[in-house]
């Protein structure tokens, strides 16, 4: 019988608990990519969502599952040094826009600090139209854990997303 990788469990769980919540209405699911790179032996996925109300070009959420070839093969292979490669990489980032004011970013950076914590890595990147209105700018702001995610923390994906939900509801106050 064929036996899932980690990384097909933890993107089966992590679609099934966001598309939950999209017919429950209490978010909408805007875009969903899946990714396997034949060259690399890599795979990717995607899931973009938003909070319903909430304008999907204005501020949005995304959760992003990588595995290489050393992932997979690790757990393919079964040798007990690898299984500390036999997970996959777990990215939070979020899309918004909100007028290019200092405080917003430092307030964007307090706001999602309080839900996941100062350990994070939380990375804010600023695009500018140099030629258009510059009084509204588009932020990207990337939350990264910075290690793997393992089979075994497949409970905590669900609370991810309750942080993800709570931190789009946290942004939409500060832009407002």
């Amino acid at each position: 019988m064929f036996d899932p990788t980690a990384y097909e469990n933890i993107k089966v769980v992590i679609e099934g608990e966001i598309y939950d919540r999209d017919l429950s209405g209490e978010i909408i699911v805007i875009d969903r990519n899946d990714w396997i790179n034949a060259a690399k032996l890599s795979r990717k996925y995607e899931i973009s969502f938003t909070k319903k109300g909430y304008e999907s070009d204005l501020l949005s959420a995304m959760m992003t599952i990588e595995a290489g070839l050393e992932n997979l093969s690790a757990e393919l292979l079964e040798s007990v040094n690898a299984k500390q490669l036999a997970g996959c990489r777990v990215n939070i980032s979020f899309s918004l826009h909100h007028k290019n004011e200092m405080v917003v970013f430092k307030e964007v950076l307090k706001g999602l600090e309080e839900i996941w914590g100062r350990d994070r890595a939380i990375v804010q990147t600023a695009l500018l139209d140099p030629l258009g209105d510059k009084s509204t700018i588009k932020n990207h702001v990337q939350v990264s854990f910075n290690r793997l995610v393992y089979e075994e923390q497949i409970d905590d994906l669900s609370e991810m997303v309750d942080y993800m939900i709570a931190s789009l509801e946290k942004i939409k106050k500060i832009i407002e």
